[in-house]
């Protein structure tokens, strides 16, 4: 089995304030399959076929799979959007995905990519209903906070909280905050694509709340971002109440 990739990266500080990723720019990309194939090719076929599904099977409910074909020429693929997003840009991430791979990955089999709305993968392996813990990466606020040794265990806290919470819902999706003291608040999030059981939905959020001391102990704000599931959090509201 291959190991698991981890990429870091930076957010942008300009004049001391952190400017989030524009949306419409992807965060991150895998073309995680070594096998190719050619566009008019039955494979090449069969995933323009599954890209047009989910395109127009996922906006409705925030999430959709689908598989196209038969045997070696199969396309499987998932799309998930962010539980708070609109069934407009919703779709709009969905193409904008799909295109983008299209670019970034062109021929390969086998790729993923997320945007700050959505996440968008696809494999001639069938995937669904496993954790996938080879693609994962994560991104974090370059600025510290006062003070990490009690700061940290409150992310932990929000966060665990928030796993409990997004496995039990159908949606497998939770956002909260907590209080730090009079004038600020820690926000969170934690979601799953929902191809997954709800035991492996907790199981793959607490594995990565697990992991953010790795990228991100004691910073102002961090995620860890992978193909089954995602944690963040933040000291300032980043979804659409």
């Amino acid at each position: 089995m291959l190991c698991s990739k981890y990429i870091s990266f930076s957010f942008l500080l300009f004049s001391l304030f952190l400017h989030a990723v524009n949306c419409a720019d992807p965060l991150y990309h895998f073309c995680f399959s070594q096998e190719n194939f050619t566009a008019n090719s039955p494979y090449g076929t069969n995933l323009n076929g599954l890209l047009k599904i989910l395109s127009t099977k996922v906006p409705s409910k925030g999430f959709g799979l689908s598989s196209t074909g038969q045997g070696r020429a199969q396309a499987n693929g998932l799309a998930l959007c962010r539980g708070d997003v609109s069934k407009t840009n919703c779709k709009t991430c969905v193409i904008d995905a799909s295109k983008e791979l299209g670019d970034r990955c062109p021929y390969k089999k086998g790729a993923i990519i997320w945007y700050d709305n959505c996440l968008l993968k696809y494999s001639n392996i069938h995937f669904f209903g496993e954790i996938d813990n080879k693609n994962k990466f994560y991104l974090w606020n370059v600025q510290d906070v006062e003070n990490p040794t009690s700061f940290n265990p409150k992310v932990k806290d929000l966060l665990s909280r928030l796993s409990n919470k997004a496995y039990a819902n159908p949606k497998f999706y939770a956002t909260g905050d907590l209080k730090l003291d009079s004038s600020s608040k820690l926000y969170g999030l934690a979601q799953c694509t929902r191809d997954l059981s709800g035991l492996d939905c907790k199981k793959c959020l607490d594995t990565a709340i697990s992991e953010l001391p790795n990228c991100c102990d004691g910073k102002r704000g961090g995620r860890v971002v992978g193909g089954s599931c995602n944690v963040r959090y933040e000291l300032y509201p980043f979804v659409n109440a």
